[in-house]
């Protein structure tokens, strides 16, 4: 099986070489081995929509990339850059389908031109003290509440509590929350190159984290998913979880351009901060290897 054809018979394994022995940034250098696993994620989805559409690496046209680009853009936060990741991603890949023989042209090419990447980074969203307050008591469980109601009082609290990423979540097991004994805690497991991370639950986010494993203690099992898709076991969206999220700041009143979990992990980051927690445990916290998202943070203290 030649280089060129693997990437029509097996394209996911030809991706996943060529980001690991060959491809290389805009300076020339390797990715680093966050960044590979972040593209083979990235093209996966991209390779899903060509499939859906019925066609392959050598013969998707730029109307297949305008319905991929208009349906990252319905599903992602306005304000980020996520569209742009995808431009050129997708970009650098067809270049090298273009240099290897397998198209006679890029396709994503007109896409690139038109994206201009933003000097600088917009100021990060954040609760204020306040909102984070009224946040905090939203949260808290009413007597009045279904599963489907402690499910999602749960699921805000302990990304405002935690600071874990919209994956961390979704995908967490029953095993990896400890709402019992001396250190309740929420458990991330090794996940790529992140280490497994294990953060403590503030009792604002414990309480209603505990009646949700009450009420599902009966039919819980250590290795299913913590909050699966009610009545079907399945993995939540990410859209699904962003409108949970996004219902929540409604209720307390909070309006922002993006109204995603990547609010409640800032001001998780940026509580911390205020209680005098240096970059590097915040950092540490967050699983990230890099101190440039909490520094931003600091700088709006």
């Amino acid at each position: 099986m030649t280089h060129r054809s693997s990437w029509l018979t097996h394209p996911a394994d030809a991706y996943r070489a060529w980001q690991n022995d060959d491809a290389t940034g805009a300076d020339k250098r390797p990715f680093s081995e966050r960044s590979v696993i972040q593209h083979i994620a990235m093209f996966d989805r991209f390779l899903r929509h060509l499939i859906a559409k019925d066609v392959d690496l050598a013969t998707f046209s730029a109307a297949h990339l305008e319905s991929f680009f208009a349906d990252v853009d319905n599903r992602c936060a306005p304000g980020t850059t996520t569209r742009l990741r995808y431009v050129k991603l997708i970009d650098r890949l067809c270049r090298h389908l273009v240099e290897i023989g397998l198209r006679q042209v890029n396709p994503a090419a007109d896409f690139a031109r038109a994206q201009v990447w933003p000097e600088d980074e917009p100021e990060p969203l954040f609760l204020n003290a306040e909102a984070d307050a009224r946040l905090q008591a939203y949260v808290q469980p009413q007597a009045t509440d279904e599963v489907r109601d402690m499910r999602n009082r749960a699921i805000v609290g302990l990304l405002i509590g935690t600071g874990v990423t919209s994956i961390e979540i979704r995908s967490a097991k029953h095993r990896h929350l400890i709402v019992e004994g001396p250190r309740p805690e929420m458990i991330v497991p090794k996940r790529g190159p992140r280490d497994e991370r294990r953060i403590p639950l503030p009792s604002f986010a414990l309480v209603p984290a505990s009646r949700y494993c009450e009420a599902l203690a009966s039919s819980a099992q250590p290795d299913g998913l913590l909050f699966p898709v009610v009545k079907m076991g399945k993995t939540m969206s990410d859209m699904m979880l962003i409108k949970i999220v996004k219902a929540a700041l409604q209720a307390i009143d909070f309006r922002a351009p993006d109204m995603s979990p990547r609010v409640l992990r800032n001001t998780y980051a940026r509580r911390l901060l205020l209680e005098g927690r240096s970059n590097d445990e915040v950092s540490q916290l967050l699983g990230l290897s890099s101190q440039r998202t909490v520094v931003r943070l600091r700088a709006t203290l």
